[in-house]
């Protein structure tokens, strides 16, 4: 079926996001399609094309909680990249808000966790940081293009493939959706000042998250568990506009970015 550019260009980014969002090993099918697509986006016209973001649609509504505790499930998965403990399974609140300072090479970055939309990512999100877990850590991506500006970290390898030992499941966006409705895979608008979660599929979270710095057009398969401050969209503001070491707008950051302290308050 034929599509208009903008729709090319967000089906690309789709592509590119998805393929560098695993919490342990990359898949190999996965990667070939994500380096077509920076192929065929390399290609075009040095002036980038602006993607019309009314074509998309909006994240839906958080469900309200259906209680004020949830239990969660961390089953293990591929060896810890890093030393923790998986976080506690029972009696995780799905109510208020979590704040977290980042102090980073390239500035301060605060955000403001959620647990109504995503308790049991905010849970282990949490857990991790009273570990340190992401302490003198890098963020080992970011992306440039149109419809998908992002910066990705928690993979303390800093080479984007590894996770803390455990996956847990899908929770908001994906989770206001009925099984098997079609929207659930129909490209939607992260805004600016998103925090979610990377994946290398459905139910397969990690560590790694993402910091969307402009807003971003992705199917709704990517937890969203917060957002960030103005102070640290400024943060990321300069990190984007120093750019990627890569062509194609997908890679490591110029100006490189190292979490030094992660802190739940």
């Amino acid at each position: 079926m034929r599509r208009t550019s903008p729709v090319i260009l967000a089906g690309a980014a789709v592509a590119l996001l998805v393929a560098g969002c695993s919490s342990d090993s990359s898949d190999t099918a996965t990667s070939t399609t994500a380096a077509s697509a920076v192929s065929s986006t390399s290609a075009a016209p040095t002036t980038q094309q602006q993607l019309d973001l009314s074509r998309f649609g909006a994240l839906p509504a958080v469900p309200t909680a259906e209680a004020s505790t949830t239990t969660c499930d961390y089953p293990e998965a591929t060896p810890a990249i890093k030393d923790n403990t998986a976080p506690a399974t029972s009696g995780v609140s799905t109510e208020g808000v979590v704040d977290v300072a980042i102090t980073t090479s390239q500035g301060p970055i605060e955000l403001t966790l959620d647990r109504t939309e995503a308790p049991c990512t905010v849970n282990s999100f949490t857990s991790l940081a009273s570990q340190s877990y992401f302490d003198d850590t890098s963020c080992h991506r970011l992306t440039t293009s149109p419809g998908l500006q992002v910066l990705q970290c928690g993979d303390p390898s800093g080479q984007g493939n590894r996770g803390p030992g455990y996956e847990f499941a899908n929770e908001y966006p994906t989770t206001a959706y009925p099984a098997g409705d079609p929207a659930a895979s129909q490209p939607v608008v992260y805004p600016r000042g998103t925090v979610a979660m990377a994946n290398a599929g459905p139910d397969t979270n990690g560590s790694q998250f993402f910091l969307v710095y402009a807003d971003s057009v992705l199917p709704p398969q990517y937890t969203v568990f917060g957002t960030i401050s103005e102070q640290g969209l400024a943060t990321l503001d300069k990190v984007a506009a120093a750019g990627v070491a890569t062509p194609g707008g997908d890679g490591a950051p110029n100006a490189e970015v190292t979490l030094e302290t992660v802190t739940a308050a």
